[in-house]
């Protein structure tokens, strides 16, 4: 009987050591990277994401794919691209190699403002190929490319064209400032040997004295991307600016440690889309990442909260995190009603990654 007892201990204790780390993970990296992936087979194959050399990249679902997935093949201990950043990468340097403005044009005549996506894919482009090979031969083209079309004159000097298509949070009047500040992380990606060239040197200060003169008046969702972009370029926000970001930042925190996607407007009311009330994961995983590459540490209370929640809001059977559209609502099973998810998950990821390191490797 006690032989029995001490036979049924012993497989009782190889079966919690077995099942521990599933069920005592604080959240799941490879769940996520599963989401994301099947996210990208979907789009590929979704004839409206065609583009001239493979498939248009998106704000919501493939922006946050590229910025992620390297992250979290990272984590989980690969070092070899999905076969779908693979695609999404090769798609961008397909059409750095395409300089006639009306060929430009032709690959992407689905897009409603066919001119303002030229912007939009400089900017995407030059980000993931020097993401991907600082200083590399792709890399440099893509970014003479995002230099040339940069605006020389009007309201806009010294950002770019973007889509302005009356859809929070990524295609409104607003957003040039959010591409302009995705185009800084990519100019302070480069090596200093290329940013301390003299032209290059003018094309950035161009685009810092257009977010400098434009930050006040932006919604905080753009200038937690400029927090972001002044990790890679300091001089875009002075140490007291920098300051005055976070402590609004921290101010807009809720109790349980997320953020409101209310909190990062102001937004146009819609009424058509889903109501939103309480912390919200996109809001949350963009707000904790732009935190952290300001430097704030996991040590910081207020952090911790914030990626605490993140933890305990994945979605424990698709490993993703929920978000709405917050523009309309979309059927059920539909390709869009999944856009905000996929930023949510993106941005959670990353926070988590920011956090957590290495330690989620093999999970």
């Amino acid at each position: 009987m006690h032989a029995h007892n001490g036979t049924m201990m012993r497989n009782t204790l190889a079966l919690v050591i077995t099942v521990l780390p599933v069920f005592c993970a604080d959240w799941s990296p490879q769940r996520a990277a599963q989401y994301l992936d099947s996210r990208q087979s979907e789009w590929i194959a979704w004839k409206p994401a065609a583009a001239s050399g493979g498939v248009c990249i998106s704000c919501h679902t493939q922006l946050t794919y590229l910025l992620a997935r390297p992250a979290l093949r990272r984590a989980l201990g690969a070092s070899e691209q999905t076969s779908f950043e693979t695609k999404l990468l090769d798609s961008l340097r397909a059409r750095v190699g395409v300089h006639d403005p009306t060929t430009l044009l032709a690959a992407f005549s689905k897009e409603p403002v066919a001119s303002q996506a030229l912007g939009v894919e400089a900017i995407f482009a030059a980000l993931f190929l020097t993401l991907e090979h600082p200083g590399g031969a792709d890399a440099n083209r893509a970014l003479d490319r995002m230099w040339s079309l940069q605006l020389r004159e009007g309201t806009n000097q010294g950002a770019w064209a973007w889509f302005s298509l009356n859809l929070d949070p990524w295609e409104t009047p607003d957003s040039p400032f959010y591409g302009a500040a995705l185009a800084a992380v990519a100019a302070g990606s480069t090596p200093a040997e290329y940013r301390n060239q003299p032209e290059i040197r003018e094309r950035i200060a161009a685009l810092a004295s257009y977010l400098g003169n434009e930050r006040s008046s932006q919604p905080l969702h753009n200038r937690l991307m400029l927090l972001w972009a002044s990790a890679k370029l300091p001089d875009l926000l002075p140490a007291s600016a920098r300051k005055s970001l976070l402590d609004e930042v921290w101010s807009k925190q809720e109790a349980d440690g997320g953020w409101t996607i209310e909190s990062l407007g102001p937004w146009k009311k819609r009424p058509a889309a889903p109501p939103s009330t309480g912390s919200n994961a996109y809001a949350t995983g963009l707000a904790a990442f732009a935190i952290e590459q300001s430097g704030v540490l996991p040590a910081d209370a207020r952090l911790a909260r914030a990626l605490e929640w993140l933890r305990s809001h994945q979605d424990a059977e698709s490993g993703s995190w929920a978000a709405d559209s917050m523009n309309k609502r979309f059927e059920d099973g539909s390709m869009q009603i999944r856009f905000m998810r996929d930023a949510a998950t993106g941005f959670a990821a990353l926070a988590l990654i920011g956090h957590a390191g290495e330690s989620h490797a093999g999970r």
